[in-house]
This record gives structure tokens, C-alpha cells and sequence, in this order.
């Protein structure tokens, strides 16, 4: 969340930089700086009165030596009804402490400067574009139907078992999946990155710390005997792993990388756009997370995005890279670039990474910081990118690669597969 220092130094600057989100944050923010006034006067009011409280208490015990017994009666008598003040000081200072904290909890991030302006999807910006160019035959299938006829995926099945959006890889299908699980988490390590296996649930604490709960409680699965969460990403379980945690400089920045299933609700409306592989309710995913300081985070941004597009180049998919505008933008990211692949069969771009700095937004929820060279304690920048989602690879990569003889598997996924072609 943003910090309230931030919000009562430049409320202008705050509500302006929210307005490209299509947040109006006049009301809200005013709200945030009258309940701090509150807040801090009763803090102003309860300090004044525990010193004059501790001054009136060590007076009693002097006036009873000097034999002055009323006015040490006297005495007790002002500091019980000072006591009773200050509770109510206390509970006025606590209360809008709390209120802050809720309306905190609802501002979104505010975007970078870079971020451009938009209503959605159809206003982002290409950045740039890579890439093989793919040629079919003339009667190309999309994804799902080359599932059923080499046997790869099938989804009347997981609708059996579980219900829609929950497809069963087999055989080769599910060979090509640990392949690029495999691949993904061996690219990440030769960058760098630490591999980590967090749990797939978490509890709501976690959920808070990056900005989950409660912007998107409803997309997410709930155990509610426990009050526990299926994560929809793994940057939930292991960006936690930083919460009221304060890092040395020295160690910045940490490189973290996971893979797990991950876990949505909302997969959208029927159509094209969400069958097969397009949008599912479980899905596996490699994440990579950063943690850093806010003077190096945008260069750590510049070296996922260079990760993750050397991961879709290295697969010989057809890429582009979007900068996302404000409306297109999600609540906790400051600037967010997002990584398509051209599915040829169905004549369509599909979303396989995003790639995001949150500034200190998520690093202020968590209470994650770091010790500069001056022992000074500061909030971290934190950052995460998918690397990669894996069923839209995928759907693209049967698409992409299929011939009369069968389909072709990128020559850097073959050590991993055990074979070249689904036949």
C-alpha cells in the first residue's frame, strides 16, 4: 500500500498519478489525511498527558512525606481521571489508526510515469516485436482439437474429475509439460535465480502482503473451515517469505524463482478466447521475484523482461511485448510489461507472462526493508514476472509447430522431452 507519508506530502501529485488508473482518490485521500490529523493530535494530547501523568505521580510520594495528605488525596484522585483520559485518547488514536489502515488497503499503486495513458487492453503499447514467422497447412488446428487427436489433453475428463478448466495432461501431453516446467526452472537458475518450492495454500496474512486480499478475494479459492487461500501465483508464497523481514543491502538484490499450480475462480466468460488452454481454474507456472532497492529495481526490471524474452526467442515462438496502460494495469503495479506469443492457428495473441515493479507498495504492506550503509532503515522494491505460464506456451507451441507428419518439438526443449516430434 502506499505509505502515509507519501499521501499527506504530495496528495496532489497522488490523486493526479491515480487518475491514469481511472481511480479517483480526491474523496478517499482526503478522508486518509483528516483521519491522520485525528490521529496524530490524540497522539500530540495522550503524550502531554503521561508526562504530566508521570510528573503528578511522582509528586505523591513527596506530599505524603511532607505530611501533606489531602493534597497527595488530591493527587490520586487527578491521575485516575487522567488515566480515564488517555484511554480515551488511546482508543481515538487506535481507531483512526485502524480506519487509515482499511482505506490504505483500497488505494491502488500508483503508476510510473512511463505508464501511458488508456482505457484497456487495446490501449497498450507495443514496445517491440520477435520472433519466427509461422507458416501452417491449410487445415491447421487450433490447440484443442491437436490434444484430442495425439491424444495429449483431455478436458471432458477433467470436467469428469473436477469440473471445467481443470484439463488432464497424458502421455506426451504431460511429457511436454514437465519439459517446460524443467526447462523453465533451469533457465532461471543458470540467471540466477534460486529455486524455491513454497506451499500452494497460504493464509490471509500472505494475501494482504501482496495486495491479494482484498482486491481480489473473489478470484481466489478459499478454505474456509481453515480460512486458508489456494495462491493464485506463486509470487504470494514467496514473496511472503521477506514479511517482517529486514534485509542487509549487501544482500540486494535476492533472486527467487518457484515453480507451482497456481489457482483462479474467474476464467471468464465462454467463447473462443477462454476454450482449451486459453483460461484455465488450475495452471502450472514458473514465477521469478526480485527484491531490491528502490535505486536498482527498474534495472532489475530490465533484466527479467530480458529473461523471459530470451525464454519465448528460445522456444521460436512468435512475441511481442506490451507496455501496459493505465486502465490495463493491475491494482499493486507500478509499471507492468506483458508478454504475447502469436497463436497462428487461431489468428490471436495470447498473454503467457507479466512482468512488474511495485515499487514499495507490496514492501510497505509486508513491512519488508533493508539497512542501508547508514543503518538507516528503508522499504524495498519488490518485482515478479512469470517465467513462464505454461498453458498458453503450450497451446501455442502445438499450434505454432504442427506438420503433416506431426508436431514439431523447439530444439531446446528436446533434451527434456526425450523426443523431437508428437506424433
Amino acid at each position: 500500500m502506499l505509505t502515509l507519508k507519501v499521501i499527506t506530502e504530495n496528495p496532489d501529485e497522488v490523486i493526479r498519478r491515480l487518475a491514469k488508473k481511472h481511480f479517483d482518490a480526491k474523496e478517499i485521500i482526503g478522508k486518509i489525511i483528516e483521519l491522520d490529523k485525528t490521529r496524530r493530535n490524540s497522539q500530540t494530547a495522550l503524550d502531554a498527558n503521561l508526562a504530566e501523568l508521570n510528573r503528578i505521580s511522582k509528586s505523591i510520594g513527596q506530599l505524603m512525606k511532607e505530611g501533606k495528605k489531602e493534597e497527595a488525596e488530591a493527587a490520586r484522585a487527578k491521575v485516575a481521571e487522567m488515566k480515564e483520559g488517555n484511554k480515551d485518547l488511546q482508543e481515538a488514536m487506535d481507531n483512526a489508526q485502524e480506519e487509515i489502515t482499511n482505506l490504505l488497503y483500497t488505494v491502488p499503486n500508483m503508476p510510473h510515469e512511463s505508464v501511458p495513458e488508456g482505457n484497456g487492453a487495446d490501449d497498450n503499447v507495443v514496445e517491440k516485436m520477435g520472433g519466427m514467422e509461422t507458416e501452417l497447412p491449410k487445415d491447421a488446428l487450433p490447440h484443442w482439437e491437436l490434444a484430442k487427436k495425439y491424444d495429449l489433453i483431455d478436458f471432458d475428463l477433467g470436467v469428469k474429475i473436477t469440473g471445467a478448466g481443470f484439463p488432464v495432461y497424458k502421455g506426451q501431453g504431460a511429457r511436454l509439460q514437465r519439459a517446460l516446467i524443467n526447462f523453465f526452472l533451469d533457465e532461471a537458475r543458470n540467471s540466477g535465480y534460486m529455486e524455491i518450492m513454497p506451499p500452494t495454500v497460504v493464509n490471509a496474512a500472505s494475501g494482504y502482503g501482496t495486495g491479494q486480499l482484498p482486491d481480489k478475494e473473489g478470484q481466489m479459492y478459499h478454505c474456509g473451515l481453515d480460512d486458508l487461500y489456494l495462491i493464485p501465483t506463486a509470487e504470494v508464497p514467496v514473496t511472503n517469505i521477506y514479511r517482517d523481514v529486514i534485509l542487509d543491502e549487501n544482500s540486494l538484490p535476492i533472486k527467487n524463482c518457484a515453480y507451482t499450480q497456481c489457482f483462479r475462480r474467474e476464467a471468464g466468460s465462454y467463447g473462443k478466447d477462454v476454450r482449451g488452454l486459453n483460461r484455465l481454474h488450475e495452471f502450472s507456472k514458473i514465477e521469478i521475484v526480485r527484491i531490491d532497492t528502490p535505486e536498482h529495481s527498474y534495472e532489475s526490471l530490465k533484466e527479467m523482461l530480458a529473461h523471459v524474452e530470451g525464454l519465448v526467442q528460445k522456444l521460436e515462438l512468435p512475441y511481442r511485448i506490451l507496455r501496459l496502460c493505465g486502465g490495463d494495469m493491475s491494482f499493486t503495479s507500478a509499471l507492468c510489461f506483458d508478454f504475447e506469443v502469436y497463436s497462428e492457428a487461431q489468428k490471436r495473441w495470447l498473454e503467457v507472462s507479466s512482468v512488474s515493479n511495485f515499487e514499495s507498495y507490496q514492501a510497505n504492506r509486508l513491512k519488508c526493508r533493508y539497512r542501508d550503509a547508514n543503518k538507516k532503515t528503508q522499504l524495498c522494491h519488490t518485482l515478479n514476472g512469470s517465467a513462464l505460464a505454461l498453458p498458453r506456451i503450450v497451446a501455442a507451441l502445438l499450434e505454432n509447430n504442427q506438420t503433416p507428419e506431426g508436431i514439431r518439438i523447439p530444439k531446446a526443449l528436446i533434451p527434456y522431452t526425450g523426443f523431437d516430434m508428437i506424433k
